[in-house]
């Protein structure tokens, strides 16, 4: 049962192993045993959920407010011997429902984490009067259906205030309009001009009463709301998380007491409550200022992120150099720092006894505009201090230099990932020189929505495991199913969704639609370059797809959940390009002259080992049939790791496969340009020669010798790029046959047994890739499975 519960809340924020025991060092191989969660039977007790459907096809919500238990001592650890009372709200009704049960409702409605707005009303119950039966300050009562299936009765004059259009369109529907307690809709169900806006406004403002629930808890909307719910069921746990809150304020000082004066050259603004349940039922509550009623500044008000491309050059290093790869989070991080802005607050009831005093805003709380820029010159600050210095090509990773090697950190805002040889030697000094609250610091397991786990090679692989289990949650959201289907590529070989006839998407499905684009987006960047091409067809038609583009991208979101096992491997050995012939030619009498690599003169000295670079380029020619662009695909390789991949439609359209392939050269020249200057600004020593592979013979020809011409003139700019690169001795530009060209999987639409070879060897293959075993089947099984 306890493996039970612990499948079940698969929405929790912690890092993979056991939900219930930070302690545990359950790893998913199975290595230890987790540690047993010890579960409180009581603490369910006023917990509500949504029931099934009943006979007339409704859904009530229930309230657990009873534990009984029917055991004796043998059984008294029993879950199936433990019954909850429950009680609808709507009709008072009883029912005993079992613990397993119980827990299956529960994480039903924690897989629907969101605020749902309600479709329509009903029905009405009225007219009452005090002392009626569900009389609820109202002389009507609406029935109300919720978008989740749920129905609740609420008081019309509650609704009427914040959605009086439905109302008026309801008691329209039904010749309400000349009775008592509905006539004050009768001039807004005449105004037929603007009833169409104001229906589109209302459906906005119906957020604002729509429940919101996480793991059967209700959320409150507010502080009188965090109390009514505290009084509701009979605890004091939001009390509590709002004194909690209340009390770090105090801790950092957040605010200076100024009684009641009111400072003359301060601006009045206001804080409110945001409140959260964990899966673990803890209650918590966060102040947050309302940042928006301050002017705009001038300066940049953003806190660092590193990029991902930067995260993942991070790795490669740490492993490149036996460095130990940790991560951590600031507890608070913005209350560290102190605001500039002259900002000051009328203390609520949340405040306690300070309700009604002035409070000036003395630190950076969340919310404020500038509270970002301010938290990342706190933490600069630190790390400069600490002998850090940030990388001038990715400046949100800073290095410092420790005997024969750098070491890193990579700044998300509060989120740190860090490379170092004693990384718990620089947490101790963040924790007690700089008192800063670190949370969890270990090993590297989960970071910026990636899972970090090693092979049993020791090999480090990152892959976007939790994404994909949350990609599937929405996609079942949506469409009311998982992602069953098991294509075997993600569109179709030669598809060209830009044809598509089929019927235009409604509102609901291009909300749809643009919602899996964005999440396939980001999976791309977690390191699933094997979707790339089609998501980028794809995302071509956000603003107004079909029906039959929607259905290609959950083809999509099929194929990547199918494909759940790929991972991106970090490899460090260098590849051997000992057979690669490197042309001996002679280009001073060329136009070019004596040219040389352009190196940066303020790089630091590189140390560690070296890297080696290569690449690999190809284009599709007419991808797109209706503007006749074609697709340029690219993939960049440091060692035998996939650093860098590239897709797009070129900005130009070309007539012959020469043009398109020479585009896509001269933007492959200029990304490994980009990836040697900023490996020299980390400090990395890199090989002489970048190894270019294209799979156009006549495209390596004309690029790699000194008399080579110039045959087309609209693609001189390319046909210069390339050659002045590889005049300097910078790139070796390469031939290889087509079907041993990577590239292809980010420039065409593939069916899986024409690249599986390849596929198989860069995400789903674990141990050296020199032993990889023939397999032509191209079936969607990895090794793992």
């Amino acid at each position: 049962i306890h493996e039970f519960v612990k499948s079940k809340f698969i929405g929790s924020d912690e890092p993979p192993g056991d939900p219930y025991s930070k302690s545990s060092t359950t790893t998913q191989n199975g290595d230890q045993p987790s540690k047993m969660p010890i579960i409180d039977y009581s603490d369910l007790i006023g917990r509500t959920f949504l029931m099934n459907k009943d006979e007339n096809g409704e859904i009530h919500r229930a309230r657990i407010v009873e534990l009984v238990k029917e055991m004796d001592d043998e059984r008294e650890n029993s879950p199936e011997y433990i019954k909850y009372r429950c009680v609808v709200d709507e009709s008072g009704h009883e029912e005993l429902v079992f613990y397993n049960d119980l827990l299956e409702h529960l994480s039903r409605d924690s897989e629907n984490d969101h605020i749902w707005k309600f479709k329509r009303i009903v029905a009405h119950e009225g007219p009452l009067k005090k002392g009626d039966p569900g009389y609820k300050g109202s002389s009507y009562n609406i029935t109300l259906e919720w978008e989740n299936g749920e129905i609740t009765s609420e008081p019309l004059d509650l609704i009427s205030k914040d959605d009086p259009v439905t109302c008026a369109l309801y008691a329209r529907e039904n010749n309400l309009l000349s009775t008592p307690g509905w006539k004050r809709f009768r001039q807004i169900a005449k105004r037929q001009k603007v009833i169409n806006r104001m229906v589109n406004q209302a459906k906005l403002k119906s957020f604002h009463h729509a429940k919101k629930y996480k793991y059967g808890v209700e959320i409150p909307k507010d502080y009188n709301d965090a109390m009514r719910l505290d009084k509701l069921n009979g605890h004091t746990k939001w009390k509590e998380a709002i004194e909690y809150e209340i009390g770090c304020m105090n801790e950092y000082e957040v605010f200076k007491d100024n009684g009641d004066k009111v400072p003359h050259d301060h601006k009045k603004i206001r804080v409110h409550l945001v409140f959260d349940v964990k899966h673990d039922g803890r209650h918590r509550a966060r102040l947050v200022a309302d940042g928006h009623l301050t002017d705009v500044p001038a300066e940049s008000v953003y806190s660092g992120v590193v990029s991902l491309r930067g995260l993942r050059m991070l790795t490669f290093l740490a492993e490149l150099n036996k460095l130990e790869l940790w991560s951590t989070d600031i507890g608070s991080a913005y209350l560290e720092a102190f605001t500039q802005e002259k900002l000051y607050v009328i203390a609520g009831p949340e405040f306690g006894e300070l309700q009604g005093h002035v409070l000036i805003i003395h630190r950076a709380l969340y919310g404020l505009r500038t509270s970002g820029v301010r938290w990342h010159e706190r933490l600069a600050t630190c790390l400069q201090a600490e002998g850090f210095f940030p990388c001038k090509s990715e400046p949100d990773i800073w290095m410092r230099k420790n005997g024969d090697v750098y070491e890193y950190i990579a700044v998300y805002v509060d989120d740190l990932a860090f490379a170092l040889k004693e990384p718990q030697k620089f947490i101790d000094i963040l924790r007690n020189k700089y008192k800063f609250k670190i949370k969890e610091a270990a090993a590297i397991k989960f970071h910026l929505g990636c899972n970090f786990i090693r092979d049993e090679d020791g090999t480090l692989r990152l892959e976007p495991k939790k994404f994909l289990d949350r990609l599937v949650q929405t996609y079942e959201r949506h469409f009311g199913c998982k992602p069953n289907q098991r294509p075997s590529s993600p569109l179709d070989k030669g598809d060209h969704p830009e044809i598509d006839t089929s019927d235009f998407c409604n509102d609901d499905e291009i909300s749809k639609y643009q919602s899996l684009i964005g999440s396939l987006q980001w999976l791309i960047s977690l390191g699933r370059f094997d979707v790339a091409t089609a998501v980028m067809s794809l995302s071509s038609f956000r603003a107004a797809p079909r029906k039959g583009h929607l259905e290609r991208a959950k083809r999509v979101c099929c194929y990547a959940v199918s494909m759940k096992h790929a991972a991106l491997r970090f490899r460090v050995n260098e590849p051997d390009l000992s057979d690669v012939p490197i042309p001996d030619y002679d280009w001073s009498f060329s136009v070019y002259g004596d040219v040389k690599e352009e190196l940066p003169k303020d790089a630091p000295e590189p140390l560690g080992n070296y890297v080696q670079l290569t690449h690999y380029v190809d284009a599709n020619l007419m991808h797109c049939l209706l503007t006749g662009r074609s697709v340029t695909g690219i993939l960049h390789f440091m060692n035998q790791t996939p650093i860098d991949w590239f897709t797009k439609k070129q900005s130009t359209v070309e007539t012959a496969t020469f043009g398109s392939e020479f585009v896509a050269a001269r933007t492959a020249t200029e990304q490994i340009i980009d990836i040697r200057n900023t490996l020299r600004y980390l400090g990395v020593p890199i090989r002489q020669h970048s190894y270019l592979f294209g799979d156009n013979q006549t495209v390596v020809n004309s690029a790699t010798q000194p008399h080579g011409k110039l045959h087309k003139r609209h693609t001189m700019l390319s046909f210069h790029r390339v050659r002045e690169a590889i005049a300097s001795k910078m790139i070796v530009f390469t031939h290889i046959p087509g079907n041993m060209n990577p590239a292809d999987i980010l420039s065409k639409h593939w069916s899986k047994a024409q690249v599986w070879p390849m596929l198989r060897v860069l995400l789903c293959y674990f141990g050296d890739t020199i032993n990889t075993p023939k397999d032509e089947q191209g079936n969607n099984e990895t090794q793992e499975t």
